[in-house]
C-alpha cells in the first residue's frame, strides 16, 4: 500500500468554484480528489489510488469500481456513451486483475430526450456486455427538467472476482520494471472532438473504446508477474504515468520514439494544438512487470487485436520522489507533468 499523505500541500479554499479542468483527469482533479474528498473518506481502500478498490471476502478477494460518462456528444466513430459506460467499468476491474461479473446501470434523461436514442443506446450496452460476458444485474431511472441536462448521462458500478494471488496496485511498481504500452495512443479524445465539432477528415478517426480484461486476464492466468495496470483515460498516458509515479515513488522514464501515435491523430493533433501524450483512451493501458517478463507478455498480447500494438516504452528506476522523463525523438530529455487545465471537456 502506497503512502499516501491524505492532507493537500494546496487545500481549495472554500470560496473556489469548481471549473470544467476540475473533471479533465490532471492537476485540478487530483487537488480536487485531494482537498475535498479523501480528507473526509480517509480509508485504506481509497489511500491507494487506484482504478478500483479490491477488498476480501469470504476468504477471496474481489473488485469493485464505479464511473460515470457525461461525453457529448453521445455518438461517436466507434461508439457511443452506452459502450463507453460499459467498457469503462469492465477495464477498471481489468485494471484490478479482477475478472468483471456484474455491472449495475444508473440512467438520468433529460426531458425531451429522444427514446429511440435511448433504445440504440441500451442495445449498445447488451452488446457490449454480451462481448465481455458480464451481466447488468441492477439499475436505476431518473429524468430532470428540460435544459438540466445535456440528453443523458449514465453512471455504473462493477464487482469482479479476483483468483490469483497477485497484488495489482502501483505500491507494486518497483525499480527494474518494464513499461508496456498496450498499443497507440490518442483515438478516443480525437474521434470525439471531430464528431462534435464536425470536422470533415480525410481519414476518419475511430475511437479505441474496447474491453480490456481478456488479454490481461491471460497475462495473469500464463504466470506473468504483472505489478500495476492503468488504463489510460482522462489525461491520457503521461497523467497516467505520473500519477503511477507519485503513488509509487519511483523515476518511470519512456521514449517517445516508442509510443505509436497513429498518422491521422497526429496530424489532427498538430493542427488543433493537442498533445497526444494527454489525449484520453479507452482501449489502451500500461503495465509494469519485471524485465524478466517483458518477451512473454508482449508475445500474449499480440496476441488479441485489442492489444496488438503492445511495446515496450520505458523502464521504472528508484527516485526519492515520484517523477516521469521523456526522451524526446532528438534525443533531450522531457519532464512530464499533470495537466494544469482541460485539453478536452466532456469526451468519457
Amino acid at each position: 500500500m502506497s503512502n499516501y499523505n491524505l492532507i493537500c500541500p494546496l487545500p481549495l479554499d472554500s470560496s473556489e468554484i469548481i471549473t470544467l479542468a476540475h473533471g479533465g483527469g490532471g492537476r485540478l482533479t487530483r487537488r480536487l480528489i485531494e482537498g475535498v474528498f479523501l480528507p473526509q473518506f480517509a480509508n485504506p481502500s481509497l489511500q491507494i489510488l487506484h482504478d478500483g478498490a479490491v477488498f476480501k471476502h469470504n476468504g477471496g478477494r474481489l473488485a469493485f469500481t464505479t464511473d460515470s460518462y457525461v461525453v457529448q456528444p453521445i455518438f461517436f466513430p466507434g461508439g457511443d456513451i452506452g459502450t463507453l459506460a460499459v467498457n469503462g467499468t469492465i477495464n477498471d476491474l481489468a485494471m484490478c486483475g479482477a475478472l468483471p461479473l456484474y455491472l449495475s446501470v444508473g440512467v438520468i434523461l433529460e426531458e425531451g430526450f429522444p427514446v429511440a436514442q435511448l433504445q440504440r443506446i441500451v442495445a449498445s450496452m447488451r452488446s457490449a456486455t454480451e462481448v465481455s460476458g458480464v451481466k447488468i444485474i441492477a439499475g436505476d431511472t431518473k429524468v430532470v427538467n428540460r435544459g438540466k441536462e445535456d440528453g443523458i448521462y449514465i453512471n455504473t458500478a462493477g464487482i469482479g472476482f479476483i483468483e490469483h494471488h497477485l497484488d495489482i496496485t502501483p505500491a507494486s511498481i518497483s525499480p527494474g520494471d518494464a513499461v508496456i504500452l498496450s498499443g497507440d495512443i490518442g483515438r478516443h479524445a480525437l474521434a470525439v472532438i471531430a464528431m462534435r465539432e464536425d470536422l470533415d477528415l480525410e481519414i476518419p478517426i475511430f475511437s479505441d473504446c474496447a474491453p480490456l480484461a481478456e488479454p490481461i486476464l491471460k497475462l495473469i492466468a500464463a504466470g506473468v508477474e504483472v505489478h500495476c495496470l492503468r488504463d489510460l483515460t482522462r489525461g491520457g498516458l503521461a497523467t497516467a504515468l505520473v500519477e503511477l509515479a507519485d503513488s509509487s515513488r519511483t523515476h518511470i522514464s519512456f521514449s517517445e520514439s516508442a509510443v505509436l501515435v497513429s498518422e491521422p491523430v497526429r496530424g489532427l493533433s498538430e493542427m488543433l494544438g493537442f498533445d497526444p501524450l494527454y489525449l484520453a483512451n479507452e482501449g489502451r493501458f500500461v503495465a509494469f512487470l519485471p524485465e524478466k517478463e517483458v518477451d512473454k507478455a508482449v508475445d500474449i498480447l499480440h496476441t488479441y487485436s485489442v492489444s496488438a500494438g503492445a511495446a515496450v516504452i520505458g523502464q521504472v528506476s528508484a527516485s526519492d520522489k515520484g517523477m516521469v522523463t521523456m526522451t524526446t525523438i532528438i534525443g533531450s530529455s522531457r519532464r512530464i507533468e499533470m495537466l494544469s487545465g482541460e485539453q478536452l471537456p466532456r469526451i468519457c
